[in-house]
């Protein structure tokens, strides 16, 4: 299990004095919409300069035609980022287009698809898809799997389902982790580090929790040292 810390504060110097905080850590960060959008390829940059050695989850969830993707994923693969993802709801020529399209690259970064997003409620989500969550989230990942993909974001709750679905070694990055039972906000599938230990998470991502700490470097180090006891 790896640590991903979300960095989702409303500016780039709050994002990047977060990360200084960090720079003793060697752990994933996962720069999103609002940080990429405003801050590009620079704050990536500025990332791997406090510490050569975070691994960065670009999280942009791309979906659009194949072709599109396949565009968009391999000018990704060309910031030197460790991790991206895309919504497995694309299709599976979708997936097979992204990942013939990094076929090249020596070093690609690990692909993901999205399942279903852990704001999502049981009802919500059966308004847009039709399915349970488990039945859906079960049936991308294995459309994931068969096309090359190295995993899937989901929650805490679908990650034994998907594992056993597929592989042991498909890779399973879970969003809305509380470590130690902090307030859900807008999420609705949360869990503990316990319950992410035992449903083999690979990927937990904390936000909230660490930058809303008045420690957050305290914080990380507490969550670090529970993760080493797994």
């Amino acid at each position: 299990m790896e640590l991903c810390v979300a960095l989702d504060l409303p500016s780039e110097a709050e994002n990047l004095a977060l990360a200084e905080s960090l720079k003793n850590y060697n752990i994933w960060m996962k720069v999103g919409f609002r940080a990429y959008i405003r801050d590009g390829k620079s704050f990536i940059e500025a990332l791997k300069a406090i510490n050569p050695d975070f691994k960065i989850f670009l999280d942009l969830k791309l979906y659009d035609i194949p072709h599109t993707m396949a565009d968009a994923a391999e000018e990704i693969t060309k910031l030197g980022i460790d991790m991206f993802n895309i919504h497995a709801s694309a299709g599976s020529v979708a997936m097979k287009t992204v990942m013939e399209r990094l076929d090249s690259y020596k070093n690609r970064p690990l692909v993901l698809a999205v399942t279903a997003l852990t704001s999502f409620d049981e009802a919500g989500f059966q308004r847009v898809y039709e399915k349970s969550i488990n039945e859906k989230a079960e049936q991308f990942a294995k459309m994931s799997y068969e096309n090359g993909l190295d995993g899937v974001v989901c929650s805490t709750f679908e990650s034994r389902a998907i594992k056993n679905a597929t592989s042991k070694q498909f890779l399973t990055l879970c969003p809305g982790i509380r470590p130690f039972g902090e307030d859900a906000g807008d999420q609705q599938r949360v869990a503990t580090l316990e319950l992410a230990a035992k449903e083999g998470v690979d990927y937990p991502v904390v936000g909230r929790p660490i930058y809303k700490d008045a420690a957050p470097q305290a914080k990380v180090e507490k969550i670090l040292k529970v993760i080493s006891t797994f």
